[in-house]
């Protein structure tokens, strides 16, 4: 798997976190940076994180399935993505939940780090498939997802939610479109 495909998944993965960032940038009267970066760590971190979980754990088992790793490859891609288009097209309320200006609850951030990061946790079993490098594969995630974070959160501020349901329906889309691609080379 090359750069450009990690970079991808990197992306689609960071989507969640991007649009997460936009409602905690829509909560500050002015851009916090000190906050901003801890939101984009904490977003960074886990989605580095997950990754090597789920390779680490697809690993165990990787030599069972090989035969049908593509497929299992796709059907967990299309799956994630399919679920962030799913999410993009039926907003949850609580999505929408202002932020408090003031004062950063890193418990709530850690919470909204965990469920944001649950695909890439699955993505990381089929790096094991797929034979990926895991710490390239985790570096471009995390720093790719800490950019976007920050960068939501500055956006949010600056733009508004307007961003938040095509940011999640790109990612969707460009999960879905790697598992097909993965699919692809290995039946042509």
């Amino acid at each position: 798997m090359g750069f450009v495909e990690l970079f991808l998944i990197g992306v689609g993965l960071s989507m969640d976190a991007f649009a997460v960032s936009i409602c905690k940038g829509l909560g500050m009267k002015q851009v916090n940076y000190r906050h901003a970066f801890v939101i984009a760590l904490f977003f960074g971190g886990f989605q580095a994180g997950m990754p090597l979980i789920g390779w680490a754990l697809g690993s165990q088992f990787a030599s069972l399935v090989t035969s049908v790793a593509h497929w299992i490859a796709f059907a967990l891609l299309a799956f994630i993505g399919g679920k962030m288009l799913w999410d993009a097209f039926h907003e949850d309320d609580d999505a929408e939940e202002e932020a408090d200006g003031g004062r950063l609850d890193l418990r709530e951030l850690f919470m909204l780090a965990i469920a944001t990061s649950i695909d890439a946790l699955a993505v990381g079993v089929t790096f094991a498939f797929l034979d990926a490098n895991i710490w390239v594969a985790v570096a471009i995630i995390g720093v790719t997802t800490f950019v976007l974070s920050l960068a939501g959160v500055v956006v949010g501020n600056r733009f508004g939610a307007r961003y938040e349901k095509p940011a999640a329906i790109v990612g969707g889309l460009v999960l879905i479109g790697i598992g097909i691609k993965t699919v692809l080379e290995r039946l042509l």
